[in-house]
Protein backbone atom coordinates (compact mmCIF):
# COMPACT_ATOMS: atom_id res chain seq x y z
CA UNK A 1 0.00 0.00 0.00
CA UNK A 2 1.57 3.94 -0.17
CA UNK A 3 1.08 6.18 2.21
CA UNK A 4 -1.32 9.07 2.84
CA UNK A 5 -2.45 11.21 2.27
CA UNK A 6 -1.97 10.78 -1.31
CA UNK A 7 1.37 11.66 -2.61
CA UNK A 8 2.13 12.51 -5.94
CA UNK A 9 6.20 12.34 -7.63
CA UNK A 10 6.78 14.85 -10.44
CA UNK A 11 9.97 14.11 -12.50
CA UNK A 12 10.79 16.70 -14.65
CA UNK A 13 12.88 15.82 -18.06
CA UNK A 14 17.03 16.81 -18.62
CA UNK A 15 18.91 13.97 -20.18
CA UNK A 16 21.66 13.70 -17.97
CA UNK A 17 20.41 15.97 -15.42
CA UNK A 18 18.20 13.66 -14.55
CA UNK A 19 20.73 11.75 -11.89
CA UNK A 20 20.69 14.86 -9.44
CA UNK A 21 16.83 13.58 -8.97
CA UNK A 22 18.19 10.33 -8.18
CA UNK A 23 20.13 11.72 -5.36
CA UNK A 24 17.49 13.57 -4.19
CA UNK A 25 15.09 10.09 -3.86
CA UNK A 26 18.07 8.33 -2.15
CA UNK A 27 18.09 10.91 0.73
CA UNK A 28 14.69 11.09 1.13
CA UNK A 29 14.59 6.94 1.63
CA UNK A 30 17.77 7.12 4.15
CA UNK A 31 15.22 9.75 6.06
CA UNK A 32 12.60 7.49 5.79
CA UNK A 33 14.50 5.21 7.15
CA UNK A 34 16.11 7.09 9.86
CA UNK A 35 12.24 8.02 11.04
CA UNK A 36 11.20 4.78 11.87
CA UNK A 37 7.95 4.98 9.14
CA UNK A 38 6.44 1.65 8.20
CA UNK A 39 9.05 0.82 5.16
CA UNK A 40 6.15 -1.79 3.71
CA UNK A 41 4.37 1.42 2.57
CA UNK A 42 5.32 3.17 -1.39
CA UNK A 43 6.06 6.82 0.11
CA UNK A 44 4.36 8.10 -3.53
CA UNK A 45 1.41 6.75 -4.75
CA UNK A 46 0.97 8.70 -7.91
CA UNK A 47 4.52 8.73 -9.99
CA UNK A 48 4.56 11.13 -13.09
CA UNK A 49 8.01 11.69 -15.08
CA UNK A 50 9.03 13.27 -18.10
CA UNK A 51 11.80 12.55 -20.88
CA UNK A 52 14.97 11.26 -18.46
CA UNK A 53 12.03 11.60 -15.21
CA UNK A 54 10.06 9.13 -17.04
CA UNK A 55 12.59 6.74 -16.52
CA UNK A 56 13.10 7.19 -13.17
CA UNK A 57 10.20 7.11 -12.69
CA UNK A 58 8.77 3.92 -14.31
CA UNK A 59 11.46 2.10 -12.67
CA UNK A 60 10.34 3.25 -8.92
CA UNK A 61 6.83 2.27 -10.22
CA UNK A 62 7.40 -0.86 -11.21
CA UNK A 63 9.24 -2.01 -7.86
CA UNK A 64 6.42 0.17 -5.64
CA UNK A 65 6.68 -2.92 -3.12
CA UNK A 66 9.89 -2.35 -2.55
CA UNK A 67 10.89 1.33 -2.62
CA UNK A 68 14.65 1.40 -1.12
CA UNK A 69 16.04 -1.24 -3.25
CA UNK A 70 14.05 0.08 -6.05
CA UNK A 71 16.24 3.41 -5.17
CA UNK A 72 19.75 1.51 -4.50
CA UNK A 73 19.28 -0.10 -7.88
CA UNK A 74 18.54 3.37 -9.65
CA UNK A 75 21.67 5.03 -6.97
CA UNK A 76 24.31 2.30 -8.56
CA UNK A 77 22.96 2.98 -12.43
CA UNK A 78 23.56 6.01 -12.43
CA UNK A 79 26.70 6.18 -10.46
CA UNK A 80 28.12 3.50 -13.10
CA UNK A 81 26.64 5.38 -15.81
CA UNK A 82 28.84 5.30 -19.23
CA UNK A 83 27.57 7.22 -22.48
CA UNK A 84 27.49 3.97 -23.98
CA UNK A 85 24.73 2.81 -22.70
CA UNK A 86 22.46 5.46 -23.92
CA UNK A 87 23.98 5.86 -27.10
CA UNK A 88 26.33 4.50 -29.73
CA UNK A 89 29.21 6.27 -28.50
CA UNK A 90 32.03 4.52 -31.17
CA UNK A 91 33.14 5.92 -33.74
CA UNK A 92 31.30 3.86 -36.38
CA UNK A 93 28.09 4.65 -34.63
CA UNK A 94 28.57 8.64 -34.51
CA UNK A 95 29.76 8.71 -38.14
CA UNK A 96 26.43 7.07 -39.05
CA UNK A 97 24.25 9.13 -37.34
CA UNK A 98 25.95 12.14 -35.82
CA UNK A 99 28.38 12.75 -38.72
CA UNK A 100 25.27 12.21 -41.93
CA UNK A 101 23.45 14.68 -39.51
CA UNK A 102 25.90 17.44 -39.72
CA UNK A 103 26.42 16.83 -43.15
CA UNK A 104 22.96 17.46 -43.92
CA UNK A 105 23.28 20.71 -41.56
CA UNK A 106 25.93 22.16 -43.34
CA UNK A 107 25.31 21.10 -47.04
CA UNK A 108 21.57 20.36 -47.06
CA UNK A 109 18.14 18.18 -47.89
CA UNK A 110 19.06 18.14 -51.39
CA UNK A 111 22.33 16.65 -51.18
CA UNK A 112 20.24 14.38 -48.39
CA UNK A 113 18.09 13.38 -50.77
CA UNK A 114 20.55 12.65 -53.70
CA UNK A 115 22.34 10.39 -51.37
CA UNK A 116 19.27 8.81 -49.87
CA UNK A 117 21.02 9.35 -46.44
CA UNK A 118 18.76 10.79 -43.60
CA UNK A 119 19.56 10.13 -40.04
CA UNK A 120 17.07 11.05 -37.72
CA UNK A 121 18.76 12.37 -34.96
CA UNK A 122 22.40 12.68 -33.93
CA UNK A 123 23.02 10.06 -31.74
CA UNK A 124 21.27 6.76 -32.10
CA UNK A 125 19.89 5.56 -29.09
CA UNK A 126 19.57 2.13 -29.47
CA UNK A 127 21.44 0.89 -26.83
CA UNK A 128 18.99 2.66 -24.18
CA UNK A 129 16.60 0.76 -25.24
CA UNK A 130 18.63 -2.32 -24.50
CA UNK A 131 18.71 -0.67 -20.86
CA UNK A 132 15.64 0.17 -20.35
CA UNK A 133 14.04 -3.60 -21.22
CA UNK A 134 16.16 -5.42 -18.72
CA UNK A 135 15.70 -1.96 -16.18
CA UNK A 136 12.60 -1.28 -16.25
CA UNK A 137 10.21 -4.07 -15.63
CA UNK A 138 6.67 -3.58 -16.88
CA UNK A 139 5.11 -6.67 -16.52
CA UNK A 140 5.20 -6.16 -12.48
CA UNK A 141 2.99 -2.90 -13.35
CA UNK A 142 0.00 -4.42 -13.41
CA UNK A 143 -0.08 -6.43 -10.15
CA UNK A 144 1.18 -3.72 -7.99
CA UNK A 145 -1.42 -1.23 -9.25
CA UNK A 146 -3.72 -4.50 -8.73
CA UNK A 147 -2.40 -4.43 -4.85
CA UNK A 148 -2.47 -0.98 -4.77
CA UNK A 149 0.76 -0.14 -4.28
CA UNK A 150 0.56 2.29 -6.90
CA UNK A 151 -2.40 4.69 -7.74
CA UNK A 152 -0.71 5.10 -11.04
CA UNK A 153 2.15 6.00 -13.46
CA UNK A 154 2.06 8.57 -15.55
CA UNK A 155 5.13 9.06 -18.86
CA UNK A 156 4.31 12.19 -21.00
CA UNK A 157 5.62 12.50 -24.71
CA UNK A 158 4.81 15.15 -27.33
CA UNK A 159 3.39 14.12 -30.70
CA UNK A 160 5.14 15.25 -34.03
CA UNK A 161 1.69 14.01 -36.14
CA UNK A 162 -0.90 15.76 -34.27
CA UNK A 163 1.32 18.89 -32.59
CA UNK A 164 -0.29 17.74 -29.03
CA UNK A 165 1.32 16.99 -25.95
CA UNK A 166 0.04 13.56 -24.58
CA UNK A 167 0.41 12.01 -21.22
CA UNK A 168 -0.01 8.38 -21.44
CA UNK A 169 -0.91 6.88 -18.24
CA UNK A 170 -1.55 3.32 -16.45
CA UNK A 171 -3.94 3.11 -12.83
CA UNK A 172 -5.60 1.12 -10.24
CA UNK A 173 -8.72 2.44 -10.79
CA UNK A 174 -10.28 3.69 -13.86
CA UNK A 175 -9.83 7.07 -14.09
CA UNK A 176 -11.49 9.28 -16.67
CA UNK A 177 -8.61 10.87 -19.10
CA UNK A 178 -8.52 15.00 -19.23
CA UNK A 179 -8.31 16.87 -22.39
CA UNK A 180 -6.42 20.60 -22.78
CA UNK A 181 -5.98 23.02 -24.58
CA UNK A 182 -3.13 21.15 -27.01
CA UNK A 183 -2.84 18.55 -24.19
CA UNK A 184 -4.66 15.31 -23.79
CA UNK A 185 -4.62 11.87 -21.59
CA UNK A 186 -4.46 8.38 -22.85
CA UNK A 187 -4.86 5.40 -20.96
CA UNK A 188 -2.45 2.63 -21.85
CA UNK A 189 -0.66 -0.09 -20.72
CA UNK A 190 2.83 1.18 -20.44
CA UNK A 191 6.16 0.01 -22.08
CA UNK A 192 9.52 0.66 -22.97
CA UNK A 193 8.68 2.82 -26.48
CA UNK A 194 6.39 4.91 -24.28
CA UNK A 195 9.86 5.95 -22.24
CA UNK A 196 11.94 6.24 -25.47
CA UNK A 197 9.58 8.67 -26.81
CA UNK A 198 9.33 10.67 -23.92
CA UNK A 199 13.34 10.90 -24.07
CA UNK A 200 13.73 11.72 -27.21
CA UNK A 201 15.56 14.93 -26.92
CA UNK A 202 14.61 16.99 -30.10
CA UNK A 203 17.44 16.70 -32.63
CA UNK A 204 19.36 14.44 -30.45
CA UNK A 205 17.61 11.58 -30.48
CA UNK A 206 14.95 9.92 -32.76
CA UNK A 207 11.39 9.77 -32.39
CA UNK A 208 9.81 6.61 -31.71
CA UNK A 209 6.24 5.66 -32.99
CA UNK A 210 3.25 4.81 -30.54
CA UNK A 211 -0.23 4.09 -31.16
CA UNK A 212 -3.21 6.44 -29.86
CA UNK A 213 -7.13 5.84 -30.46
CA UNK A 214 -5.95 3.44 -33.71
CA UNK A 215 -3.89 5.16 -35.17
CA UNK A 216 0.26 5.78 -35.48
CA UNK A 217 1.61 8.41 -34.38
CA UNK A 218 5.55 9.79 -34.31
CA UNK A 219 6.45 11.06 -30.55
CA UNK A 220 9.63 13.08 -29.16
CA UNK A 221 10.35 14.46 -25.64
CA UNK A 222 7.65 14.88 -23.31
CA UNK A 223 9.19 17.87 -22.25
CA UNK A 224 8.27 19.87 -25.69
CA UNK A 225 4.77 21.78 -25.76
CA UNK A 226 4.49 20.76 -21.54
CA UNK A 227 2.41 23.77 -20.50
CA UNK A 228 1.54 22.29 -16.82
CA UNK A 229 3.90 19.50 -15.75
CA UNK A 230 2.41 19.30 -12.91
CA UNK A 231 -1.39 18.54 -13.56
CA UNK A 232 -1.16 14.89 -14.29
CA UNK A 233 -0.22 14.16 -10.96
CA UNK A 234 -2.75 16.12 -9.49
CA UNK A 235 -5.47 14.80 -12.30
CA UNK A 236 -4.83 11.19 -10.72
CA UNK A 237 -5.97 11.76 -7.68
CA UNK A 238 -2.68 13.54 -5.70
CA UNK A 239 -3.52 15.53 -2.79
CA UNK A 240 0.10 16.60 -2.10
CA UNK A 241 3.47 17.04 -4.29
CA UNK A 242 7.28 16.37 -4.53
CA UNK A 243 8.60 17.97 -7.47
CA UNK A 244 12.04 17.18 -8.22
CA UNK A 245 13.54 19.58 -10.94
CA UNK A 246 16.74 19.20 -13.27
CA UNK A 247 17.79 22.90 -13.43
CA UNK A 248 17.46 26.02 -11.00
CA UNK A 249 14.24 27.86 -10.31
CA UNK A 250 16.32 31.10 -10.08
CA UNK A 251 19.23 32.72 -10.60
CA UNK A 252 20.84 34.56 -7.89
CA UNK A 253 21.12 38.47 -8.30
CA UNK A 254 24.63 39.53 -8.71
CA UNK A 255 25.34 36.91 -11.42
CA UNK A 256 28.10 38.06 -13.67
CA UNK A 257 28.14 36.85 -17.46
CA UNK A 258 31.16 36.97 -19.96
CA UNK A 259 30.31 38.02 -23.37
CA UNK A 260 32.36 35.12 -25.65
CA UNK A 261 31.45 36.42 -28.57
CA UNK A 262 28.35 35.08 -31.04
CA UNK A 263 26.78 32.69 -29.71
CA UNK A 264 28.12 28.77 -31.17
CA UNK A 265 25.18 26.55 -32.24
CA UNK A 266 25.81 24.28 -29.04
CA UNK A 267 24.82 27.48 -26.98
CA UNK A 268 21.78 27.97 -29.06
CA UNK A 269 21.08 24.76 -28.49
CA UNK A 270 21.93 24.65 -24.74
CA UNK A 271 19.67 27.73 -24.71
CA UNK A 272 16.55 26.15 -26.14
CA UNK A 273 16.87 23.09 -24.41
CA UNK A 274 16.91 24.68 -21.06
CA UNK A 275 13.94 26.39 -22.47
CA UNK A 276 11.98 23.41 -22.97
CA UNK A 277 13.21 21.37 -19.79
CA UNK A 278 13.17 24.07 -17.22
CA UNK A 279 10.85 27.15 -17.63
CA UNK A 280 7.44 25.08 -18.09
CA UNK A 281 8.15 24.10 -14.21
CA UNK A 282 9.45 26.87 -12.98
CA UNK A 283 6.23 28.79 -14.34
CA UNK A 284 3.54 26.13 -13.61
CA UNK A 285 4.71 25.66 -9.96
CA UNK A 286 4.53 29.61 -9.74
CA UNK A 287 1.15 28.78 -10.76
CA UNK A 288 0.22 26.50 -8.20
CA UNK A 289 1.32 29.18 -5.54
CA UNK A 290 -0.68 31.94 -6.59
CA UNK A 291 -3.60 29.78 -6.29
CA UNK A 292 -2.76 28.48 -3.28
CA UNK A 293 -2.23 32.13 -2.18
CA UNK A 294 -6.09 33.16 -3.77
CA UNK A 295 -7.74 30.09 -2.11
CA UNK A 296 -6.33 31.26 1.21
CA UNK A 297 -7.74 34.45 1.09
CA UNK A 298 -11.38 33.01 0.06
CA UNK A 299 -14.10 32.54 3.14
CA UNK A 300 -15.01 28.75 3.56
CA UNK A 301 -18.00 28.48 2.05
CA UNK A 302 -16.40 30.20 -1.22
CA UNK A 303 -13.40 27.62 -1.07
CA UNK A 304 -16.41 25.19 -0.99
CA UNK A 305 -17.77 26.28 -4.22
CA UNK A 306 -14.38 25.95 -6.10
CA UNK A 307 -13.37 23.27 -7.87
CA UNK A 308 -9.72 24.40 -7.21
CA UNK A 309 -7.98 23.14 -3.67
CA UNK A 310 -5.15 24.19 -2.36
CA UNK A 311 -2.05 22.08 -3.03
CA UNK A 312 0.93 21.48 -0.90
CA UNK A 313 4.53 21.15 -2.56
CA UNK A 314 7.91 20.31 -1.86
CA UNK A 315 9.68 21.30 -4.44
CA UNK A 316 13.83 20.20 -4.90
CA UNK A 317 16.03 21.74 -7.39
CA UNK A 318 19.88 22.23 -8.06
CA UNK A 319 21.52 24.35 -5.66
CA UNK A 320 24.38 24.84 -8.26
CA UNK A 321 24.12 25.38 -11.82
CA UNK A 322 24.15 21.99 -13.60
CA UNK A 323 25.87 23.99 -16.77
CA UNK A 324 28.61 24.45 -14.38
CA UNK A 325 29.51 21.40 -13.33
CA UNK A 326 29.18 19.59 -17.20
CA UNK A 327 31.82 22.07 -17.85
CA UNK A 328 34.39 20.05 -15.74
CA UNK A 329 33.32 16.86 -16.92
CA UNK A 330 33.40 17.54 -20.55
CA UNK A 331 36.56 15.87 -21.30
CA UNK A 332 35.13 12.72 -19.86
CA UNK A 333 32.34 12.01 -23.18
CA UNK A 334 33.79 9.47 -25.51
CA UNK A 335 36.16 10.61 -28.02
CA UNK A 336 33.99 10.37 -30.92
CA UNK A 337 31.51 12.46 -29.30
CA UNK A 338 33.51 15.24 -28.03
CA UNK A 339 34.63 15.23 -31.78
CA UNK A 340 31.37 15.43 -33.66
CA UNK A 341 30.24 18.20 -30.65
CA UNK A 342 32.80 19.96 -31.33
CA UNK A 343 31.42 20.53 -35.05
CA UNK A 344 28.30 22.92 -32.97
CA UNK A 345 30.75 24.94 -30.39
CA UNK A 346 31.00 21.86 -27.63
CA UNK A 347 34.63 22.34 -26.51
CA UNK A 348 36.87 22.51 -23.66
CA UNK A 349 36.80 21.68 -19.89
CA UNK A 350 36.76 24.04 -16.82
CA UNK A 351 37.10 27.33 -16.93
CA UNK A 352 37.63 27.32 -20.88
CA UNK A 353 34.40 24.86 -21.42
CA UNK A 354 32.45 26.53 -24.35
CA UNK A 355 28.37 24.87 -24.70
CA UNK A 356 28.54 23.50 -21.21
CA UNK A 357 24.74 23.43 -21.53
CA UNK A 358 24.57 21.40 -23.89
CA UNK A 359 27.14 18.88 -22.86
CA UNK A 360 25.39 18.57 -19.58
CA UNK A 361 22.38 16.48 -21.27
CA UNK A 362 24.03 14.41 -22.84
CA UNK A 363 26.88 13.08 -20.25
CA UNK A 364 26.01 10.14 -19.23
CA UNK A 365 29.13 9.53 -17.46
CA UNK A 366 29.81 8.39 -13.89
CA UNK A 367 32.38 11.58 -13.00
CA UNK A 368 29.04 13.75 -13.98
CA UNK A 369 26.52 12.17 -12.37
CA UNK A 370 27.45 11.24 -9.36
CA UNK A 371 28.77 14.62 -8.38
CA UNK A 372 24.81 15.60 -9.46
CA UNK A 373 23.94 13.18 -7.21
CA UNK A 374 26.05 13.85 -4.18
CA UNK A 375 24.32 17.50 -5.23
CA UNK A 376 21.13 15.95 -4.93
CA UNK A 377 21.80 14.28 -1.85
CA UNK A 378 23.24 17.55 -0.27
CA UNK A 379 20.12 19.64 -0.82
CA UNK A 380 18.09 17.27 0.57
CA UNK A 381 20.34 17.07 4.07
CA UNK A 382 20.29 20.54 3.99
CA UNK A 383 16.52 20.63 4.00
CA UNK A 384 15.98 18.08 5.89
CA UNK A 385 13.40 19.67 8.58
CA UNK A 386 11.40 20.39 6.40
CA UNK A 387 11.33 17.25 4.33
CA UNK A 388 10.57 15.06 7.83
CA UNK A 389 7.81 18.20 8.06
CA UNK A 390 6.49 17.80 4.95
CA UNK A 391 5.73 13.66 5.03
CA UNK A 392 5.38 13.65 9.11
CA UNK A 393 8.55 11.85 9.40
CA UNK A 394 9.17 12.79 13.07
CA UNK A 395 9.50 9.47 14.76
CA UNK A 396 12.96 8.40 16.56
CA UNK A 397 16.11 7.64 14.58
CA UNK A 398 15.25 3.68 13.43
CA UNK A 399 18.27 1.06 13.27
CA UNK A 400 19.88 1.07 9.89
CA UNK A 401 18.24 -1.18 8.20
CA UNK A 402 20.15 -2.49 4.34
CA UNK A 403 18.12 -3.02 1.23
CA UNK A 404 17.62 -6.53 0.75
CA UNK A 405 19.63 -7.95 -2.07
CA UNK A 406 17.39 -10.35 -3.17
CA UNK A 407 14.79 -7.55 -3.94
CA UNK A 408 17.46 -5.23 -5.48
CA UNK A 409 18.46 -8.02 -7.79
CA UNK A 410 15.33 -8.03 -8.88
CA UNK A 411 16.08 -4.65 -10.67
CA UNK A 412 19.45 -5.16 -12.06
Amino acid sequence: MYETPLTGLVLTGGGARAAYQVGVLAAIARLRRESGTDLRRNPFGVICGTSAGAINAAALACQADRFDAAVEVLSRVWREFRAEQVYRADSLGVIRSGAQWLTMLSIGWVLARWRRARPRSMLNNEPLAELLGRAVQFDRLPSLLGARHLQALAITASSYSSGEHVTFYQSAAEQPPWTRTQRVAVPTQLAVPHLLASSAIPFVFPATELERGGQREWFGDGSMRQTAPISPAIHLGAQRLVIIGAGRMHEPPGRQVKNTGYPTLAQIAGHALSGIFLDALMLDVERMERINRTLALLPESARRQTPLQPIQALVIAPSQRLDDIAARHQAHLPAPVRALLRGVGVSGSGQDARGAALASYLLFEASYTQELMTLGAADVQARRDEVRGFFGWQGTRAPHETVPQAQAAGLS
